[in-house]
């Protein structure tokens, strides 16, 4: 895939589309800047404009790939950094930035500006921390080739929202990608994802959680705090509502009595299983499958 033959930038009106598939490409560009060349180009809207002495602040996200060339990026959180080819970097919304080439050697940037409830979503979550915008490896990652895709639809004329939308969540995905790749995890973060796909492929079995930890090399105590941050649920918790959300797929896709469900599942009864799907949806298993095939 290639990127575009020349420079261009436009900008889109934000429409209620981006609240429908929650996530809308406000603007895109590419844009090569030679060695020595004022920076950035004229004619971008007022509310865009870049003043390295100044620098601004934007509503929305944009997502700035570098791929040839250096530069800076500075924001309040990150201080000044240096930014190489290879890298992206991310300017929040509501955040104030600055950003340029270096005049001895300039720099080609391809770049999309989004928002929607979707970034809304993932900054909230803190998967873009302000202290962290600028990672390496995004070209190994395959984010030349997703912007790309989003800059040919919009030099054709396309700009249908759900096809945009879906580019660009590529794009964030990636982008998330990316960031974690450069974070190596910790001990207990690696016992955690262990221990969720151990579950995952056992939850059937007989399983002893805080046998588990010791033989992922964790204390049960750190491990059961950690878990829970992760997926929202306790461990042994997470056990049952993995036998629970298989049980409930059996009751509504097969005629199975409730006791050869209980033992595909895990749980060792059939009243075991009612308990437990009771308290945790508020109805019977069998009241809950009469009132879905009705």
């Amino acid at each position: 895939m290639t990127s575009p033959a020349s420079d261009y930038f436009r900008y889109f009106p934000a429409t209620p589309d981006i609240e429908l598939w929650g996530l809308g490409v406000t603007a895109a560009g590419h844009t090569r800047i030679r060695a020595g060349t004022l920076y950035p180009p004229a004619s971008h809207p007022h509310d865009h404009q870049l003043n390295w002495s100044h620098g601004r602040v934007l509503d929305a996200l944009q997502i700035v790939l570098v791929s040839e060339g250096a530069g800076w990026l500075e924001t309040r959180a990150t201080g000044r950094r240096r930014v190489r080819a290879g890298m992206v970097f991310l300017l929040l919304p509501a955040t104030w930035h600055r950003y340029r080439p270096d005049p001895q050697t300039g720099w080609t940037e391809s770049w999309i500006e989004v928002q929607g409830p979707v970034v809304d979503g993932l900054l909230s979550a803190g998967t873009f921390p302000p202290a962290s915008i600028l990672y390496p490896g995004a070209i190994d990652a395959g984010l030349e080739e997703a912007l790309d895709a989003i800059h040919r639809q919009v030099l054709i004329g396309s700009s249908s929202q759900p096809e945009l939308s879906a580019a660009a969540l590529r794009v964030l995905a990636l982008c998330a990608r990316t960031a974690r790749s450069g974070v190596r995890p910790s001990r207990i973060q690696r016992a955690v994802d262990d221990a969720e796909r151990f579950l995952n492929e056992h939850h059937a079995e007989p399983v002893n959680v805080e046998e588990l930890a010791v033989k992922l090399g964790v204390a049960y105590s750190h491990f059961r705090r950690a878990f829970r941050a992760r997926t929202g649920f306790a461990p042994w918790k997470y056990v049952i509502h993995l036998r629970l959300t298989r049980a409930r797929r059996l009751l509504a896709s097969s005629d199975a009595k409730l006791d050869d469900i209980a033992a595909r599942v895990g749980f060792s009864s059939g009243f075991h299983l009612s308990n437990a799907f009771k308290k945790a949806y508020g109805q019977a298993p069998d009241t809950w499958r009469r009132t879905l095939a009705e």
